[in-house]
């Protein structure tokens, strides 16, 4: 179970029972427990789908790893297409 004061307060704050926003609690925790690697094949892979194009898509990844709670490093286009094509 996630930490019982953030389940407590997600639930007071939000009018959840403590059993779903214990879910909800575990949910975001663990997107944001996803390795870089996975995001990052993740992403491709749904951006691709959209219709993006590999320049665009490296571009979009990178501002996003930048963006995340705990930002991975900085990774280069050549080292995005290293953990998406292996």
């Amino acid at each position: 179970m996630p930490d019982h004061d953030l389940v407590a307060h997600v639930a007071s704050s939000t009018g959840l029972s403590e059993g779903e926003a214990a879910r909800v609690v575990g949910d975001v925790i663990a997107h944001y427990r996803e390795p870089v690697e996975d995001y990052v094949r993740r992403r491709h892979a749904r951006l691709q789908l959209h219709g993006a194009r590999n320049p665009e898509i490296y571009r979009t990844i990178a501002a996003e790893l930048g963006d995340r709670l705990v930002a991975a490093p900085e990774l280069s286009e050549r080292q995005l297409r290293r953990i998406i094509y292996g």
